[in-house]
């Protein structure tokens, strides 16, 4: 199986997508366990994309001085 490529915009909307389902209201028990499953997933993936963009940066920055 083929990893696809993380896209930090693309599972922040998702996120959003998927708190816009659960404030309806309208997800039955089941749903709603596995919607709030795959946003802790994509936090996750967002929290290591952040940690490791902030590291580059801050390289970048360290190379100038």
């Amino acid at each position: 199986m083929v990893k696809k490529e993380f896209s930090f915009n693309q599972a922040v909307n998702e996120i959003e997508k998927i708190l816009t389902n659960i404030e309806s209201g309208n997800l039955d028990v089941d749903r709603l366990s596995s919607e709030v499953k795959r946003a802790s997933e994509l936090i996750r993936q967002c929290q290591k994309k952040l940690r490791s963009t902030e590291e580059e940066i801050n390289s970048i920055f360290k190379d100038l001085v």
